[in-house]
């Protein structure tokens, strides 16, 4: 099977009479892309990052992306208030996030033993999946937000862009820590969010804040606290579309 890795660039590449029958694309950038007179039953596309800015996707000439949103505004109760602006809003919009993720973690509890650390399609396990979004709440609230100095929990796990852009791994454990031990920690950091929510105000919501990634750009407090619940969201989609899975092959 062919394989095209970074660095190789097939931008403005054509591709006619071809199949792509099974290919699989993870982490590519497909903005743009035309396709005409194409095959695509039984496709599966996940693309976080639909609606950012003036983001569009058409099948047979009708934007899809408001249905999808609505679509998964529906399935997903609290999810269409990550945008939440004020203080009060926020609240409500985190104490949304966590029962959602807490209903999540029970329905884990009921299936089989193991069932955290299962892996599928190579994509994060749901343990890992809840130490990325310890890790999320380290970046963006206790790091970028409230200026910890060193913000992260050993058991945070970070992306794949956080490896490659050269940054200290050694704060994190490169073992599999046990299930019960990532409850606890991330136990701690929903705590941490739903403290400083319930002190914030109105003002320090604008407050600015260097990005945590590249201190050259500004955010506010208001747009850190947008990515911790954007992160919650889509991370909990993920999670919860592979426990479907998990629980067909039972």
């Amino acid at each position: 099977m062919a394989s095209f890795q970074h660095p190789d660039d097939l931008r403005g590449a054509a591709f006619v009479d071809v199949s792509l029958r099974g290919a699989r694309f993870t982490r590519a950038d497909l903005s743009g892309v035309v396709m005409r007179a194409v095959d695509v039953a039984g496709a599966d596309i996940d693309a976080p990052w639909l609606l950012d800015g003036e983001s569009t996707l058409r099948v047979n000439g009708v934007d899809v992306a408001p249905l999808v949103e609505a679509e998964l505004n529906r399935r997903f109760p609290g999810r269409a208030e990550r945008r939440a602006a004020g203080p009060g809003e926020l609240r409500r919009a985190w104490a949304k996030v966590e029962a959602a993720w807490s209903a999540a973690v029970d329905r884990v509890a009921t299936m089989p033993p193991g069932t955290a650390d299962v892996s599928v399609d190579g994509e994060w396990s749901f343990a890992q999946t809840v130490r990325h979004l310890v890790m999320a709440t380290d970046t963006w609230l206790r790091g970028a937000v409230m200026g910890v100095e060193r913000p992260y929990h050993p058991l945070g796990l970070p992306n794949a862009e956080y490896e490659t852009d050269g940054h200290d791994l050694s704060v994190f454990v490169s073992e599999t820590p046990a299930y019960a031990d990532v409850l606890e920690a991330r136990a701690d950091r929903t705590a941490v969010v739903r403290d400083f929510l319930a002190a914030v105000t109105a003002a320090e919501l604008s407050a600015p804040r260097p990005n945590p990634w590249d201190a050259t750009y500004q955010e506010t407090v208001l747009s850190c606290l947008h990515t911790v619940l954007e992160e919650e969201w889509e991370h909990l989609r993920f999670a919860t579309r592979d426990l479907d899975v998990i629980a067909e092959r039972e």
